[in-house]
């Protein structure tokens, strides 16, 4: 745990790295279904939400606000722990931390890691608990290059025999304006129009 707290960006860096991957998925995977990784904007007042599901079961959310960035997975291999990693977190996430559309089971949230960081943060936090599995659950997020890393494995994970473009997913990663050229580099069969509502809801920076 300490070293994934260790090599996360911070949290204005977070952001843009989870709105970045999450705009590369739109791209690839036009059925939300599909998508590892999404983002919403408009999650609810003042508040945005970034989210992983592997559609077996694994999953983690992270929401930013003013109050700063909270996280937490679930790896359903690992025993849930909800009730005794989230006890530390502090009172400014306590609407994370009983939020039902997050998983909860017999009224226990599921959790088997938990992290977050308020505003006068110098560093990542996490319960002195401990996780009890997941902490994998965020590695593409600390990636020393997380370029290469969404590359890899994104190209096994859509099958794509012929590979991505790295300056494609460079240019995503970078939150620079997309373009059609851009967006067919990285699925021929998508264009810029076709994917403005998901533009929208990502907060994808607009051109």
């Amino acid at each position: 745990m300490r070293e994934l707290l260790a090599r996360l960006p911070g949290p204005a860096a977070l952001r843009d790295r989870c709105r970045g991957i999450a705009m590369l998925e739109a791209i690839l995977g036009p059925d939300w279904v599909d998508r590892y990784y999404s983002f919403n904007a408009r999650w609810s007042e003042g508040e945005e939400m970034a989210s992983m599901r592997d559609g077996q079961g694994d999953d983690w959310f992270m929401v930013f606000s003013a109050a700063g960035v909270y996280a937490r997975g679930f790896d359903h291999a690992a025993p849930n722990a909800g009730a005794r990693l989230l006890a530390e977190v502090p009172p400014a996430f306590r609407s994370c931390v009983t939020e039902p559309a997050f998983g909860e089971e017999d009224g226990v949230p599921l959790a088997t890691v938990c992290f977050w960081r308020e505003p006068g943060d110098a560093a990542w936090r996490a319960p002195s608990a401990g996780p009890t599995g997941g902490v994998g659950l965020f590695g593409l997020l600390a990636a020393e290059d997380p370029a290469e890393a969404y590359r890899e494995w994104a190209e096994e994970y859509y099958e794509l025999e012929d590979g991505l473009d790295p300056s494609a997913i460079a240019h995503v990663l970078a939150l620079r304006p997309l373009t059609d050229a851009v967006v067919s580099a990285l699925n021929p069969d998508l264009t810029l129009a076709i994917v403005a509502d998901d533009v929208a809801e990502i907060g994808y920076p607009a051109s």
